[in-house]
């Protein structure tokens, strides 16, 4: 068992699933000597040898297009691309080839390819480096998203989308890097996909969201406590498919709602949480579902970047506005 930060736990789940499977590689723009733009890849190349650890010009379409073509032929490669802003000429290939090939040859092929990718803001970045467009992704049919949030949830899920047979976007969060440190085992064991992880338990209210903003939400629900308003707090961790079953089961408990995300509100993840309750959940509620979310803004510059970010004070006040109702 070791401390580690988020950033060193995506290392160690790399380097284990490369020592248990010869047939996982890695590539990207500088993943090799460099060992990546956040050093997530630091010493693998000097480990596994430059045939598995490989350094991309900087083309996005040509490391989604290899992913693809690789995984076609019984490889497992983990490509990187070096901010989300950066993931855009990946679609072509995640959208038309990545995730249609199992449906496309009747399953005959399978797509066991893994795109990494920096999400989020926080890090005094310029936009293109702090994009959250996570529900872009979760629209394609046939791809998984995923969105750890500690060192632990990392290490689990990303050996877990390694080993799935399915094309994973794998979205870390930038500013939760090395933010913390999380006791990690590095004993090759997976978490599981698509379960939501219950991070606190409430009975007042549920508060949802994932990634970074899982960092706010959890200082939220202590404000809240000591103004005797017990949440429950859950971590989505997936969110395509995600885990219905523990959202229904915790509004069925609170019978309240708010749903955190930093991406833009307008068209965010947070709404299709949101039907699924109206539709599934409707009788539990006691209040209207509640969102907190960044704006329909492009992301600011360093300057503006918290005050576009969901805050303690804004989950906080979400809250306390549905408790309102009796």
């Amino acid at each position: 068992m070791a401390e580690v930060t988020l950033v060193e736990a995506i290392n160690l789940a790399l380097g284990r699933a490369m020592e248990d499977d010869p047939d996982v590689v890695v590539l990207g723009e500088d993943v090799g000597i460099s060992g990546g733009v956040f050093r997530a890849t630091v010493g693998l190349q000097k480990r596994f040898g430059a045939e598995r650890v490989l350094d991309t010009p900087l083309a996005e379409l040509l490391i989604s297009g290899l992913c693809v073509g690789m995984a076609a032929q019984g490889l497992k490669p983990v490509g990187e691309i070096q901010f989300m802003g950066f993931i855009y000429p990946c679609l072509d290939q995640l959208v038309n080839h990545a995730s249609r090939i199992r449906n496309r040859t009747q399953g005959r092929l399978t797509c066991p390819m893994v795109l990494r990718t920096p999400h989020g803001a926080g890090i005094r970045a310029p936009e293109h480096h702090s994009e959250s467009t996570e529900a872009m992704l979760a629209h394609i049919p046939g791809l998984r998203v995923v969105i750890p949030s500690s060192p632990e949830r990392a290490y689990g899920l990303l050996l877990a989308a390694i080993r799935d047979p399915d094309p994973v976007v794998f979205l870390e969060p930038t500013r939760l890097y090395r933010a913390a440190k999380g006791e990690v085992q590095d004993n090759g064991e997976a978490l599981p996909l698509d379960r939501a992880f219950v991070l606190r338990q409430g009975r007042d209210i549920t508060l949802i969201g994932w990634g970074a903003v899982l960092k706010e939400t959890m200082a939220a629900a202590d404000v809240l406590s000591a103004e005797g308003i017990a949440a429950e707090v859950i971590d989505l961790a997936t969110l395509k498919p995600y885990d219905e079953g523990t959202v229904l089961e915790s509004i069925a408990k609170t019978g309240r709602c708010v749903i955190v995300h930093e991406a833009a509100h307008t068209g965010g993840f947070g709404a299709e949480i949101a039907a699924l309750i109206a539709e599934r959940g409707l009788s539990s509620l006691l209040a209207p579902v509640t969102r907190v979310t960044g704006y329909d803004t492009v992301i600011p510059m360093a300057r503006l970047e918290q005050y576009y970010m969901p805050s303690v004070e804004r989950i906080v006040s979400g809250a306390l506005r549905v408790c309102q109702f009796s």
